[in-house]
């Protein structure tokens, strides 16, 4: 039988294994509200990154407009036109088709290479990479990067900066109707057209064939012929890419 003191000495061995697993145990809560709070923090300042981002006119979907470039309110007739021959002629609109090469599908490794395009704007030739996603573009993007998106079957519509403030709000409305691969940007490329419409078509391998749809005037009827050339080229990329 254990002595009085034997008995003592073992609940004091006890009382401080208990205060031991107890102050453990308060570490470990401890260190858990500490990582909670950081991941909190930092929860915090992504949310406000993002949110000053959108802000700032940028943001992940490709979208980067401006009430100033690109204004809301515009409006688009209903298609009357469907064969996209007949309605680019009678929007005054002309086709033009560019046969690719195996060159057409090269990567340029600097934004400040030079590269000479069959038309201006581009519908096929070297371009940059990574390629942009689809938007509504307040500034232009380099045309390299403009080109590599057509590669992955995106149609893009140029529009000269100095088209009426209404024109442009049309533009963006026809955008907004069905934005799935496609980009909307202003003109760089000192092209000759009002508003033009570039794509890439696969066929035939291994260049393909760049589109070009360009309209020197801005009429309703030119929104017959974008929609008749988005139905015909639009996702035929040779890197179909959504």
């Amino acid at each position: 039988m254990a002595s009085r003191k034997e008995q003592k000495e073992q609940l004091r061995r006890e009382r401080e294994e208990r205060e031991a697993a107890e102050r453990s145990a308060a570490r470990r809560k401890q260190m858990v509200g500490y990582a909670a709070g950081a991941a909190v923090v930092l929860i915090a300042l992504v949310i406000g990154v993002v949110l000053l981002t959108r802000g700032s006119g940028g943001g992940d979907d490709g979208m980067n407009t401006s009430a100033d470039v690109l204004p809301d309110g515009g409006e688009i007739p209903d298609q009357k036109i469907t064969d996209l021959d007949e309605a680019a002629q009678a929007a005054g609109c002309e086709l033009e088709s560019f046969k690719g090469s195996e060159d057409s599908r090269r990567h340029v490794q600097s934004l400040d290479e030079q590269v000479k395009y069959s038309s201006k704007p581009p519908s096929i030739g070297p371009h940059f990479n990574p390629a942009p996603a689809d938007g509504a573009y307040e500034n232009a993007l380099d045309v390299k990067e403009i080109v590599h998106t057509l590669e992955h079957g995106r149609m893009v519509i140029w529009f000269k900066k100095d088209l009426p403030a209404g024109e442009r709000a049309n533009f963006k409305a026809f955008y907004d109707d069905d934005p799935y691969q496609m980009v909307l940007t202003p003109d760089e490329t000192r092209m000759t057209y009002a508003v033009a419409a570039t794509a890439w078509s696969r066929d035939p391998l291994p260049g393909g064939t760049g589109r070009l749809l360009g309209c020197d005037t801005y009429d309703e009827k030119v929104f017959d012929a974008f929609r008749a050339f988005k139905d015909e080229y639009r996702g035929n990329g040779p890197e179909a890419i959504p």
